[in-house]
């Protein structure tokens, strides 16, 4: 049986960096540098209108010529977001990923961004439940009790 997202929230944590969408691109890459993320949703007003990823500044300020210190957030970032709750297993989790080709999703529950799922957390986990069930069925073949 596949974990819950809530499951992965409860032990990586339900910390989710913000910026605002007229933030420069330069000033949403310090905030990632400074705490090691990937990604950074962004809010306007308390609600959430997009995702902003090192991978938005490669494809559309790196290889476009745009300045960083610049360009703002809202330029870039992504808005077709796909959201997840804290009830959907890692299974469907992985397919909306490899489906959409996102890698990152936000949690929501009752229209509150209560998390962020990324494709890393998503392999870990997948990774984990396989080694468990691994290990059970090597305890099984031995006839360890």
């Amino acid at each position: 049986m596949s974990k819950s997202i809530g499951q992965i929230l409860k032990l990586k944590g339900s910390e989710v960096w913000s910026i605002r969408p007229d933030a420069t691109i330069y000033d949403a890459l310090v905030l990632m540098a400074e705490k090691g993320v990937g990604a950074l949703v962004v809010i306007d007003e308390g609600e959430l209108v997009g995702i902003f990823s090192e991978r938005d500044h490669a494809r559309k300020v790196d290889i476009e010529g745009r300045c960083a210190q610049k360009v703002a957030v809202r330029q870039v970032m992504s808005t077709d977001i796909c959201y997840i709750t804290p009830q959907t297993s890692v299974d469907e989790a992985m397919s909306i990923v490899t489906e959409s080709r996102r890698r990152h999703l936000p949690v929501m529950e009752d229209g509150q961004l209560v998390g962020l799922a990324s494709i890393g957390d998503l392999v870990k986990a997948s990774l984990d439940e396989k080694d468990f069930v691994i290990k059970q069925l090597k305890k099984y073949i031995k006839g360890d009790p």
